[in-house]
């Protein structure tokens, strides 16, 4: 078998940093996470994943789940600290944090870069305003690109995340919002189908009928010509469709869900 090429080491943060209340986000369900790690849950992760790891490629912890760079600063570099440790020791190569686009400043880039972060993910999800207006997301396209212009001006890799399927999407809009994001030259993309989880302002509108989610077949379909369109540009898909985990599924209401969503696009 062969050995991984790299190693990613997963810290959860789920919605902390961010006051916002998407109508599809209960991070919960999504990442089976409930609280906020500390410092020393941090540590011991990642220590555990590079006792195990027998690869010999590069090793990158990564904040995933709430906005990063919305936590409180205390909060940001005592996690950020946590992990510095292990960089200086040459266990970690780098480290990667989410967030959203509104929260993306020249000061707090000046500070990720202080503490050897390399890639930022934004949570995009639309390029289309009305789109992100009726998801409750709380910033415009301009600030997506205002964001990107500036995370490539510190010299940082950039990744962005959308989801095809929100309220008021259409193919079109979608496929507007896909060239929008390669016009952006991101480093690389992860699209996840919009899928109705419990306990979200997204599951009253689908108890209610005001939101039809996307057949499978159709998501499939569109997934398909957005995997196109990104190889043609050359922008790397690292993920297609949501991580399985047993929350989740738990959690899933409706929607175009497939554990192997990948495997039916390409």
């Amino acid at each position: 078998m062969a050995r991984k090429k790299q190693l990613i080491i997963p810290i959860f943060i789920p919605h902390y940093g961010c006051p916002h209340q998407c109508i599809f986000c209960n991070q919960t369900s999504i990442t089976g996470k409930e609280r906020l790690p500390d410092t020393t849950e941090v540590a011991i992760t990642i220590g555990d994943y590079l006792k195990t790891w027998k690869g010999s490629g590069k090793k990158e912890v990564a904040f995933y789940g709430g906005s990063f760079t919305g936590l409180d600063k205390n909060m940001q570099e005592e996690f950020l600290a946590a992990t510095c440790r292990f960089v200086s020791a040459g266990l970690i190569d780098s480290v990667r944090v989410s967030t959203r686009p509104d929260y993306i400043t020249k000061e707090e880039l000046m500070f990720l870069k202080s503490y050897n972060v390399e890639t930022v993910e934004l949570g995009v999800q639309s390029m289309d305003d009305e789109v992100l207006k009726l998801s409750g997301r709380g910033h415009t396209a301009e600030d997506t690109e205002e964001a990107v212009m500036l995370l490539k001006k510190y010299g940082f890799k950039v990744g962005l995340q959308f989801m095809p399927g929100l309220p008021g999407d259409t193919e079109e809009i979608v496929l507007c919002t896909a060239n929008k994001i390669a016009e952006l030259e991101p480093d690389f993309v992860r699209i996840y189908p919009t899928i109705v989880v419990r306990d979200t302002p997204l599951e009253k509108m689908y108890m209610s009928g005001l939101y039809n989610p996307w057949p499978l077949t159709e998501m499939v379909d569109i997934c398909k010509m957005l995997v196109s369109l990104f190889n043609a540009k050359k922008i790397p898909i690292i993920r297609l469709g949501l991580q399985p985990t047993e929350a989740l599924e738990q959690g899933i209401v409706a929607g175009p869900y497939h554990p192997s969503f990948r495997g039916l696009v390409v």
